[in-house]
């Protein structure tokens, strides 16, 4: 099989995750909907479902449509902050969905636990070594590392340097999935050389044929390059606003001025901490739908990786997959060769 030697670089995450090949999609909010997330899974990888805002009564609508279209496995991105994480995962239970990704924060207490007695195996974000080892711990059965080179919400750290920090202390005992600027199959390779079990790819398949994306949210990927992606800035320190990569636009403005409105707010005592950190969120999912739903890719957030300048048409998730798989294969055919 042309595939063989990523295939047995992949069998730890293969075998975690249910599927043929150890790839993820990236839970991206109004994009990972049932028609990619099923898409990805039929064709061999693991579509992962966007909860982002999403209440209850939508999810257990969105997971029951996506069953309806595939009979492989896939998971649930679920938000830590969310105010009904609890009741997300109750319906996540009743649909025994195998896998609970959470992102966002550090788990609440007893979500893992909650998730866990759901049957469902855990998935967190590690953005620290030490932090990994406390999600493990903590009873996490599998990590992303993902670096600031990924679209939407991001850490300070490049996915480069996080794969050498962590792959080397936990891949060994651990799944550890690498996340965050990976657009070819040849870096796919190094990471699963380098221990990791698989990798989340999200920006790859944004454009992809299955994506509801607008057309015009397609185009303004097809038209961008790596330096378009950038990173939010944050305007008030104590208003701790975890920065979001996107393609530059009035919208990036416009968050800039939301953020100095809700500071205020902070401020004068109209909203708690939480509450500003919410009202952000919500600022966020309401700019990423006018882009992705609308195609007001003007106003609204084109959240994009840096591996944006990778993807120039619209591909099948099959062929995409295929064509990653068929590089990675011939990346470490050539090492083994040499």
């Amino acid at each position: 099989m042309a595939t063989s030697k990523t295939s047995a670089l992949m069998t730890r995450g293969r075998e975690f995750l249910g599927t043929e090949y150890a790839i993820l999609c990236g839970a991206m909010s109004w994009v990972s909907e049932r028609n990619l997330v099923s898409a990805i899974s039929n064709a061999g990888g693991f579509g992962v479902i966007a909860c982002g805002a999403m209440n209850p009564e939508l999810l257990d609508k969105e997971i029951a449509a996506t069953r309806a279209l595939t009979d492989k496995p896939f998971g649930v991105n679920l938000i830590t902050m969310h105010p009904q994480l609890f009741d997300l995962i109750a319906v996540c239970a009743k649909h025994e969905v195998g896998h609970v990704v959470l992102a966002g924060g550090i788990p609440p207490k007893g979500s893992v636990e909650a998730i866990k007695e759901g049957g469902a195996k855990v998935i967190c974000f590690a953005p620290t070594l030490a932090l990994g080892k406390k999600l493990l711990r903590s009873g996490a059965d599998a990590l992303v590392i993902e670096g600031m080179e990924a679209g939407g919400h991001i850490g300070p750290v490049s996915t480069s340097v996080l794969a050498q920090e962590i792959l080397p202390a936990l891949a060994a005992d651990h799944l550890v999935f690498v996340a965050g600027g990976i657009g070819r199959g040849e870096a796919m390779a190094g990471y699963l050389e380098m221990g990791a079990s698989g990798v989340q790819l999200g920006t790859r398949f944004a454009c992809a044929v299955e994506s509801i994306a607008h057309p015009d949210f397609k185009k303004a990927f097809f038209r961008a390059n790596a330096r378009d992606a950038v990173t939010s800035v944050q305007v008030d320190p104590r208003l701790p606003v975890i920065p979001v990569r996107a393609l530059k636009n009035k919208g990036t403005e416009e968050f800039t001025a939301k953020q100095i409105e809700v500071a205020k707010r902070l401020d004068a005592g109209e909203v708690d901490m939480g509450e500003a950190q919410l009202q952000i969120e919500h600022f966020w999912a309401g700019a990423l739908r006018r882009a992705v739903i609308d195609g007001d890719v003007e106003s609204g957030s084109v959240m994009a990786g840096q591996s944006v300048g990778m993807v120039s048409k619209e591909e099948p998730v099959r062929e995409i997959i295929a064509a990653l798989m068929a590089e990675s294969e011939a990346a470490l055919s050539n090492r083994s060769a040499a």
